[in-house]
C-alpha cells in the first residue's frame, strides 16, 4: 500500500544531535550528513505513519528502530494532543488506507493514556473501534497487544474490539478470515472480549456460537441451518476430493462457488490440486479487483481463454471498479511488471490513468523533480512488494507533469537531467526512462533547472548529502511555492521550512488535491480537517 497526503503547516526546525561520526557540526544533519531540520512531533509522526510499513527495515533505519520511534511518538501525542492523534489514526485506516500502522498506533495510544492516567479527549474504546475496518483486524489487534504488552488486555481495548466485532463479523468474513493460521481466531476474540450480538442482526447470535464451536469443538460444529452460505460451504467441504473438480467445471460451478463464498485461495486448498484454466474460469467471476490484479500471471500460465481474459481486462480498466477498489497506482505498475503477456497492458494503463484521475491540471509552469538516489532504490514499498520508492516517485512525477499546463520533468541525484515525454504518451513508457543517479543533491538540481517556474514539486526521501555550503542562497525564491513529497518519514530531513514551503507524506491521487487547496488560498491543515473544509467550500 502507498500512503496519503498532508500539508504541513509552516514550522520551526528543531535541534537534533549530529549523527555519529560528525562531532561538532553546528546544525542538524541528514543520515547522509547534509544540512537538515527535525520537524515538530506532529509532523514527524505524520510523515513516519504514512511512509512506514510496520517491521520494515529501510536504507537508514532498522524496522525495530522505526517501529519504536513510531510507538513513542504516538504515545507522547496521545497524552499531549489526544484529539489530533485520534484523528490521525482514524484517517490512516480510512482515507490513508494504511492498515497495520493504524492498528499498532491505536494500541500505543491506549497504552500510553492508561499509563499516564489521561481521561481527556477521544475515548480509548472509541479509538480502538475506529481503526478496525476488516473482520480479521480485531484478532490482529489483540495478537499485537498480547505480543507487545502482555496477556493482560485492558477493558477499553476489549470493549473497542467488541464494538468492531458486532459491525464486522458475518458469514462471508468468517469463511474468509477464520482460519487455523491466525493467532487469534474468531472464537478466540469472542471468548476474550465477550462480545454481545448486535440486536439489529438476529442471525449474529447463531453465527457467534458457530464461530466458538469451530474453534473449541470443531467435531461438533454445525452451521446455522438458516445460513445459506455456511451450509453451502459445508456441503462442498464434505464432497470427496475426487469429485470436486467436476463440480467446479460443471455449468453451474461458478454459481456454486460464489454461493459458498469460496475465494480463489479457498478453492486452491479445497481442490488439493492445481488451478488450471477451467478452474480459474469458474473462480474469476467471484474475484475482486485486487485478487484479479495479483493473479494475472497465473491466468496466463494456466492459459485462460482470450474471451475470459477480455472480461478480466474490462473489469480492471473499469473506472467505477478502480474507484471502488481504492487501489493505489503503484499496484497497477506492479502488475504490469509481473505479467508475461501483453494482453493486459492496455487495461493496466487505463486503470493507472483512472487511479490518477483527480490529479489537478496545474496552471502555468511547473518544475517536477524526481529523486533517483540509491536510497530510493534500496527500500521497497513494503516487504511483500518488489516496487521501490524510486518506482512510485517516477509514476507520480510523470502523472503530475502530464496533467500540468506546462511542466519540466527532471530526475536528480548527484547529477540531474530532463526526462522527455509527450502529453499523450503512456505513463508507464515515460516512467521507464528514469535512471539511477547515486547520491541526493536536491539544491544542485534546483539551481540547474529552476527557471522562473510558478511552482516546484519534489518527490524524495529528503536525505540530501553534503557539501555543506551554509552561505548558498535558496535556489527558489520565497515567493514561489515548493511542495515536497516525503516518501520515507526519516527524522532528520533536508527540506526547507517556512512560508510557501509545504511537506506532504506519501503519495496517492488524493495528495495532489492539496496543491489546489493551497494555491486557492485555503489554510494549510491536516487531511482530516482539510477534507472537511474542502467539502464545506
Amino acid at each position: 500500500m502507498l500512503v496519503a497526503p498532508h500539508i504541513a503547516a509552516t514550522a520551526r526546525s528543531m535541534p537534533v544531535r549530529p549523527p555519529r561520526g560528525a562531532p561538532g557540526l553546528p546544525y542538524p544533519r541528514t543520515h547522509e550528513g547534509g544540512p537538515a531540520v527535525v520537524r515538530p512531533p506532529r509532523e514527524e509522526l505524520f510523515l513516519l505513519a504514512v511512509g512506514n510499513f510496520v517491521g520494515q527495515t529501510t536504507f537508514y533505519e532498522s524496522g525495530a528502530e522505526r517501529d519504536g520511534r513510531y510507538a513513542e511518538l504516538v504515545g507522547r501525542l496521545a497524552v499531549e494532543d489526544p484529539g489530533w492523534t485520534a484523528g490521525l489514526l482514524r484517517w490512516l485506516r480510512d482515507e490513508g488506507a494504511v492498515r497495520t500502522a493504524a492498528l499498532v498506533g491505536a494500541a500505543a495510544y491506549v497504552r500510553a493514556r492508561l499509563a499516564a492516567g489521561a481521561t481527556d479527549g477521544p475515548s480509548n474504546r472509541g479509538v480502538i473501534d475506529s481503526v478496525l475496518r476488516r473482520a480479521d483486524e480485531p484478532g490482529e489487534l489483540l495478537a499485537h497487544w498480547t505480543r507487545t504488552y502482555g496477556r493482560n488486555v485492558p477493558k477499553p481495548v476489549k470493549r473497542g474490539v467488541a464494538d468492531a466485532v458486532r459491525r464486522l463479523y458475518g458469514s462471508r468474513s468468517l469463511l474468509k478470515y477464520d482460519t487455523p493460521q491466525r493467532a487469534f481466531r474468531f472464537g478466540d476474540v469472542l471468548n476474550l472480549v465477550h462480545a454481545v450480538p448486535d440486536p439489529a442482526k438476529p442471525w449474529q447470535g447463531e453465527l457467534f456460537r458457530y464461530a466458538l464451536d469451530r474453534r473449541y469443538r470443531p467435531a461438533a460444529a454445525l452451521p446455522p441451518a438458516g445460513d445459506r452460505m455456511l451450509v453451502a460451504r459445508r456441503a462442498l467441504a464434505e464432497l470427496p476430493v475426487a469429485e470436486r473438480r467436476a463440480v467446479v467445471t460443471a455449468p453451474d460451478g461458478a454459481a456454486r462457488l460464489a454461493e459458498a463464498g469460496m475465494t480463489w485461495e479457498a478453492v486452491a486448498g479445497w481442490l488439493r490440486g492445481p488451478l488450471d484454466a477451467a478452474v480459474w474460469e469458474a473462480v474469476i467471476p467471484s474475484m475482486g479487483p485486487m485478487a484479479l490484479l495479483r493473479n494475472l500471471r497465473n491466468f496466463d500460465d494456466a492459459g485462460v481463454s482470450d474471451e475470459v481474459a477480455a472480461g478480466v481486462a474490462a473489469r480492471i480498466a473499469d473506472p467505477e471498479e478502480v474507484a471502488r477498489s481504492r487501489q493505489f497506482p503503484f499496484r497497477y505498475l506492479a502488475a504490469h511488471r509481473e505479467v508475461p503477456s501483453s494482453r493486459w497492458t492496455a487495461a493496466l494503463e487505463a486503470a493507472l490513468g483512472h487511479s490518477l484521475g483527480r490529479v489537478p491540471v496545474l496552471p502555468g509552469r511547473t518544475l517536477v523533480l524526481v529523486d533517483r538516489s540509491d536510497s530510493m532504490f534500496w527500500d521497497t514499498l513494503s516487504e511483500r512488494s518488489r516496487l521501490t520508492r524510486a518506482d512510485a516517485a517516477a509514476v507520480f512525477g510523470v502523472a503530475v507533469a502530464r496533467r500540468a499546463e506546462r511542466a519540466d520533468l527532471v530526475e536528480f541525484g548527484w547529477t540531474s537531467r530532463a526526462v522527455a515525454y509527450a502529453p499523450d504518451e503512456p505513463l508507464l513508457d515515460v516512467a521507464g526512462r528514469f535512471g539511477r543517479l547515486g547520491g541526493t543533491h536536491t539544491a544542485k538540481a534546483l539551481r540547474k533547472h529552476y527557471d522562473g517556474h510558478d511552482r516546484v514539486l519534489v518527490v524524495t526521501d529528503e536525505q540530501a548529502a553534503p557539501p555543506y555550503g551554509a552561505a548558498v542562497p535558496p535556489p527558489v525564491p520565497r515567493s514561489v511555492p515548493v511542495y515536497t513529497w516525503n516518501l520515507a518519514g526519516y527524522r532528520p530531513t533536508g527540506g526547507e521550512t517556512g512560508r510557501r514551503r509545504y511537506v506532504f507524506g506519501g503519495l496517492t491521487d488524493a495528495a495532489f488535491r492539496m496543491v489546489g487547496l493551497v494555491e486557492a488560498g485555503a489554510e494549510a491543515a491536516w487531511p482530516w480537517t482539510a477534507e472537511a473544509a474542502a467539502g464545506e467550500g
